[in-house]
């Protein structure tokens, strides 16, 4: 796979689902396993008909009990691909629809939030032996990382625009919080909220330096330039770059800000800010600490970065490091989602301090990205046939829907947030 566009055809052979494998020990053991621990979560286990698409509404029917209802649809198959690979079956029975749920995310969800105890302890004892390792070519490097971008980035621009806002931003958005909880406003103007707490928090304005790790479609080296900044924005993926450019020209911004393919370890200069948003789960563990060696490099003296990151529990990152996952398989290779002390680490061993939670410094928004996934998924749902114009199968329809409701279960269940953090660089040169 290159970081060409790739067809609609092209992007699904990159993704075969293989046949269910012959039901044997390993499908009775998985059989046994799930009937447990299924009895110990609030999910109805079903059987029927359920092979197509769901269709885009927010919740489907439940059980009387008002619990979602999971129906597998063909047990064999589901169960010989749970026994083969795991959670990766898991996530693979679905997109081969040996199983479904009229409201996908409330089934995730419930598994997210009982993870830990869904399996024995005996048998957590034996993880190493039961999963598969994460592959060596989906390392980080230099190499590595423009393959793990293209398989996800270069799918197509067009695949992209019809569930993201109009603002192309695809990362969490920060909502308005009523005093209920409730999130509400428009989607679009979350994600400027988003950004603009990030540019407020590496201090953006007229005239600064500013470098940013992770184009994205460039809404906020769009704003950053309208603020009066000098941008500097890398990318891997060429399809971001160029349609990245073309509202950053028809703004009249070509003058300070500049869109560039180049990994983010090749950068030069000294910046007064350096921003990234939700990149660092695409460097995986082992580059963590050249990571944020680079960003102290890039930074003037007293200079701040802002970053915007998911995280994950420590014990959970540091259980499942080597665990090559259904997420990581289908959707980011090499990616590898960091704790908030993996950060906080790496970045003060590279001489940059973290600013504790405060209205100025961190925030932990996880409910936000759990609205954002909701919204994203029902516009899929909506644009089906749209999807299905360019190209890509129902099994990568699926996959997508498994995606982004999988993600959405995560941080509705509190397994996964997702934190903005201000990092600055002390005065001296070391």
């Amino acid at each position: 796979m290159t970081t060409s566009a790739l067809t609609g055809s092209e992007a699904q052979a990159s993704r075969p689902v293989a046949p269910a494998p012959h039901y044997g020990v390993r499908a009775a053991v998985a059989r046994r396993l799930f009937a447990r621990a299924a009895s110990r979560l609030p999910v109805t286990i079903a059987h029927g008909p359920g092979t197509e698409l769901p269709v885009a509404a927010p919740r489907g029917p439940a059980a009387p009990s008002g619990r979602p209802v999971m129906r597998i649809v063909r047990p064999a198959a589901f169960f010989a691909r749970l026994g083969d690979g795991g959670l990766i079956g898991f996530g693979e029975s679905y997109m081969a629809g040996d199983w479904d749920a009229d409201d996908l995310p409330g089934v995730l969800t419930a598994f997210a939030a009982h993870l830990p105890a869904l399996v024995p302890a005996p048998l957590q004892r034996l993880r190493r032996l039961a999963v598969r390792p994460r592959p060596d070519a989906d390392d980080g490097g230099a190499e590595g990382a423009r393959r793990n971008v293209a398989h996800h980035y270069d799918l197509f621009n067009q695949l992209f625009a019809l569930f993201l806002d109009e603002t192309m931003t695809y990362s969490a958005a920060l909502f308005e919080q009523q005093p209920d909880g409730t999130l509400t406003g428009d989607l679009a103007a979350a994600q400027h909220r988003k950004i603009d707490r990030l540019l407020d928090l590496a201090g953006v304005g007229p005239g600064t330096r500013l470098l940013e790790i992770g184009t994205g479609w460039g809404e906020l080296a769009l704003r950053a330039g309208r603020r009066g900044a000098y941008v500097r924005s890398l990318t891997l993926s060429a399809e971001q770059r160029d349609l990245a450019w073309v509202p950053i020209a028809r703004a009249g911004l070509a003058d300070r800000v500049r869109v560039q393919l180049r990994d983010y370890r090749d950068a030069d200069g000294v910046h007064d800010a350096v921003i990234s948003v939700e990149m660092i789960e695409a460097v995986g563990m082992r580059h963590w600490p050249e990571y944020f060696a680079v960003l102290h490099r890039l930074l003037a003296p007293g200079g701040r970065a802002a970053l915007q990151a998911i995280t994950m529990p420590n014990d959970r990152m540091l259980a499942s490091r080597d665990t090559h996952t259904w997420i990581e398989k289908y959707i980011f290779p090499g990616g590898m989602l960091p704790s908030t002390e993996a950060i906080e680490g790496c970045a003060a061993a590279a001489g940059l301090r973290s600013a504790a939670p405060s209205p100025d410094g961190r925030l932990r928004f996880g409910p936000h990205y759990a609205e954002t996934l909701r919204r994203w998924r029902e516009r899929f749902l909506a644009a089906g046939p749209e999807v299905a114009g360019l190209g890509f199968d129902p099994v990568f329809c699926r996959m997508w829907v498994f995606y982004l409701a999988y993600s959405q279960a995560g941080f509705a269940a509190g397994y996964l947030d997702v934190q903005q953090f201000l990092l600055t660089r002390s005065e001296d040169l070391r």
